[in-house]
């Protein structure tokens, strides 16, 4: 697609262009890398909404069936909801676009991403990310970027930028790293248990390898960028701002000092009461705004919270930087499920149940852009309106419950058995009783203990933990000043300057996701940040282990139970019959759910949680499974009948043929004399010739028997 400006970056073989789609966008560009091409708008609404309060940036990204050259699924074959992929890959880019722009600014922009091209061997994520930070870069909203943006992976003990989705298979890293030209931004990814001193060397070797992005996006801003525009930042009316920090710091400091969050809340809402009526009996009524209030106490909330942890190294709920809140944990809850266990961290509880099905069971993925095609690992995180006492409308998974859910699911992935050591799908739900921070990393220790009490063998357990920053800058804009917090309070998440989740085992780390507020950190305070996670992991993984020491021997009696039989995988075909005619029979008639596997080996699966019920079908597959043997006797179902004899079935879908002469031991006239259509009878195999055809007797079954009964 010829662009007006276009700007290739040898170093990762990514091209930006601008100039021709788009033009009323405020920015427009379309990135490639191979032939997997994005193209990425950012807009900004010229007018505030009245009495609006908050920045609403909103980032959409949507892959397009086009684009693989496809139709779309389903009766109206266009496409539908976001999907999964498409939600993470908004607050991939969103959360890295957020903390650079002017506080105050508060006029609403869209970043609209949209899915071209793509080749099936480069990931899009990544080029989204950066499309946005170029858009942005180009157009007149003000922005202090750019930023760039790539994957890193590990391959035999070497970084790799930006790996092909096959190489991602190969990898031991998954690291999404975005930052800006000095720092580091947001981090998203997983790892089979990184040791922290590598973890930090990628991180640096990250923040080197996009360098040349955000200089190739300057280069455009340079050749295509429009003049920044002038908004109106939005503040508290400075009278309000004065009155407010006059009347509330005293109270908010003693307010915020409450044994739990509901009491912390409530007192805050105390002062707020009681200062807006002082603000209404000094400016009147119609002095101020609502949120002319809201933005004030906003700012002083914050001023009282971070001067606390700064000063005197002092939080809310009296701990000190490194201290963990009181965690506990308990297991098999509730009978009926396979496996579940109830983990709490101060006044954060999850509540995480295990299931196990057949491997049939397992979620198929779109895969418009290439990449696995099912998964049987899962995790699902609810985060209901009463874990935080509020009310509201009970609606599907947001994109925070859905981005959470993943954080956990990669995090617990490192350790799942491989499927051929446990072929089961595993399905993990985590429902949020009780929130005040890092919900995420309490979903992770929960759901590694309900794995345990389900008896899944894992490598081994999980905890995550997250750490928190407070900073201050100097004049020069750097920070000098600065404690960092584990195990943070959500008003600290709030109120602070980072969210940095960090999962993994006592060998590395699995799981991790890094929000910043502020506008780049320091890999020296990262690399602190690193290091006190694990002191903390370890802890944690310690109290969790005095209540399920390892994934317990024996699986609940609920939980299906498997038998694999290897059969020859030639008899594949007959056992699944035509149109999973045999297959269908064998699982209503046992009441089992059987599944074949798919790499032409042979294994057949069967589960079940009744030992009768495996057994009958056990016998029913290896009946399909077995071979009809010269001299032995068997019982068969007549399926034909012909003038020279007719043909019995003596194993599912094996017969022979009984010839009219060895139907009795008497001249037989007529086949159906002795034989009619669905009759059943004994014979026995008298030979197999060298076209495999299988010949068979009546009467010698008839005179072996009768000489059997007569020595008994």
């Amino acid at each position: 697609m010829k662009q007006k400006h276009t700007t290739l970056i040898e170093e990762t073989g990514i091209t930006l262009a601008t100039g021709t789609l788009a033009k009323h966008a405020n920015g427009a560009v379309t990135i490639a890398l191979g032939e997997t091409t994005v193209f990425v708008a950012a807009t900004v609404a010229n007018a505030l909404r009245p009495g609006q309060d908050f920045f609403p940036l909103t980032v959409d990204y949507r892959e397009k069936f086009a684009a693989a050259g496809r139709f779309p699924g389903g009766y109206f074959k266009r496409e539908g909801r976001p999907s999964e992929k498409e939600i993470l890959t908004c607050r991939l880019t969103d959360r890295p676009l957020r903390p650079l722009f002017p506080k105050g600014f508060l006029n609403e922009v869209q970043v609209a991403g949209m899915l071209l091209s793509t080749d099936s061997e480069n990931e899009p994520d990544i080029l989204m990310i950066n499309g946005a930070s170029a858009a942005l870069a180009i157009s007149d909203i003000p922005w202090d970027g750019p930023i760039a943006a790539i994957r890193l992976g590990e391959i035999n003990g070497e970084f790799v930028v930006n790996p092909t989705i096959e190489q991602q298979y190969e990898s031991t890293l998954d690291l999404i790293y975005v930052g800006t030209e000095t720092e580091m931004l947001m981090i998203e990814g997983s790892a089979d248990q990184i040791p922290e001193e590598r973890f930090v060397e990628a991180l640096e070797f990250a923040q080197g390898a996009i360098q040349p992005i955000i200089k190739a996006i300057k280069d455009l801003a340079d050749q295509a960028g429009k003049p920044k525009r002038e908004f109106e930042l939005v503040r508290a009316k400075p009278e309000v701002m004065d009155i407010v920090r006059r009347e509330a710091p005293a109270k908010l400091a003693e307010a915020v000092f409450q044994d739990n969050r509901r009491e912390r809340e409530q007192s805050v809402s105390v002062v707020i009461e009681e200062t807006t009526k002082t603000i209404e009996r000094e400016l009147g009524e119609d002095g101020f705004e609502e949120h002319d209030v809201a933005i004030a106490f906003e700012e002083v909330q914050e001023d009282v919270y971070r001067s606390n942890i700064l000063e005197q190294g002092k939080r809310v709920d009296g701990r000190g930087p490194l201290d963990l809140r009181e965690i506990g944990s308990d297991v098999g809850l509730l009978p009926r499920v396979h496996g579940s266990a109830l983990f709490y961290r101060g006044e954060t509880q999850a509540l995480c149940m295990t299931t196990l099905a057949a491997t049939r069971e397992s979620q198929s993925l779109d895969a418009l852009t290439g990449g696995a095609t099912t998964k049987s690992f899962i995790l699902h995180y609810n985060f209901p309106h009463y874990s935080v006492g509020e009310t509201g409308r009970m609606m599907g998974p947001g994109r925070r419950e859905i981005g959470h859910g993943a954080l956990a699911e990669r995090s617990l992935l490192a350790v799942i058995p491989a499927e051929d050591i446990f072929p089961y799908s595993i399905r993990v739900t985590s429902e949020i009783m009780e929130s005040n921070g890092s919900t995420s990393m309490a979903s992770i220790c929960g759901g590694c203990l309900s794995l345990m009490d389900a008896g899944v063998p894992i490598i081994a357990p999980v905890a995550g933990i997250s750490v928190g920053l407070v900073s201050a800058r100097n004049e020069s804009g750097e920070i000098d000043r600065y404690k960092t917090l584990t195990d943070i309070l959500g008003a600290e998440d709030h109120f602070g300057d980072m969210d940095f989740k960090l999962a993994g085992t006592s060998e590395g780390i699995t799981g991790f996701q890094l929000d910043l507020k502020i506008r780049g950190l320091p890999m020296s305070i990262a690399r602190e940040a690193v290091f006190q996670a694990r002191d903390a992991r370890l802890k944690i993984l310690n109290i969790m282990l005095e209540t399920l020491a390892e994934p317990r021997k024996e699986m609940n009696r609920y939980a299906p139970r498997i038998t694999t039989i290897q059969i020859d995988p030639e008899k594949i075909g007959a056992l699944i019959g035509p149109g999973g005619k045999n297959i269908r029979r064998i699982s209503e008639l046992s009441g089992t759910t059987i599944d074949i596997s798919d790499d032409d080996t042979g294994k057949v699966m069967i589960y079940s949680n009744n030992k009768d019920a495996m057994d009958k079908a056990v016998a029913e597959v290896e009946l399909i499974s077995a071979e009809i043997v010269p001299d032995k006797i068997y019982r068969g179902v007549v399926r034909s009948v012909k003038e020279f004899g007719c043909f019995v079935e003596v194993l599912p879908g094996k017969e022979g043929l009984v010839h009219i002469s060895e139907l009795a031991d008497f001249r037989v006239n007529k086949t159906e004399d002795v034989a009619k259509l669905g009759d059943e009878m004994w014979v026995k195999c008298i030979g197999i010739d060298e076209r495999g055809r299988v010949r068979l007797s009546r009467k010698a079954a008839l005179e072996e028997m009768e000489a059997a009964k007569s020595e008994s």
